[in-house]
């Protein structure tokens, strides 16, 4: 049985190892696929290399969600986060998380060399 969440990292990025890493020790249940996309694409992901490593990407359900979309899918496999996802379901909370995530992609470069 496969994981019912799977999610595309950059493997390449300093920031995003550190929080997958966090996210593999919080998922005890092994619920969640990790897929690291900075060593070429993976052939089951519908959604173009260069898409993956600009933006956060996750499956849950057969559904591909990206932005904070993305977190909050990964969030609803780990139980201690699973209310935060959920919560995100809201259109009112999605909304606010997404322009948070825009905000942060528009920190991730020097972030990225902070954590390198």
């Amino acid at each position: 049985m496969s994981a019912p969440v799977k999610v595309w990292y950059d493997g390449a990025c300093p920031l995003c190892l550190r929080e997958i890493a966090l996210m593999r020790r919080l998922d005890r249940r092994g619920r969640i696929a990790f897929i690291d996309v900075a060593q070429g694409s993976d052939p089951s992901c519908p959604v173009d290399r260069a898409q993956l490593l600009a933006r956060f990407h996750a499956e849950e359900d057969g559904v591909i969600h990206d932005g904070a979309a993305a977190f909050a899918a990964m969030w609803r496999a780990i139980p201690l986060l699973r209310p935060l996802g959920l919560a995100a379901r809201s259109p009112a909370v999605l909304k606010l998380l997404e322009a948070l995530y825009i905000r942060f992609l528009r920190l991730r470069p020097r972030l990225q060399r902070f954590f390198a």
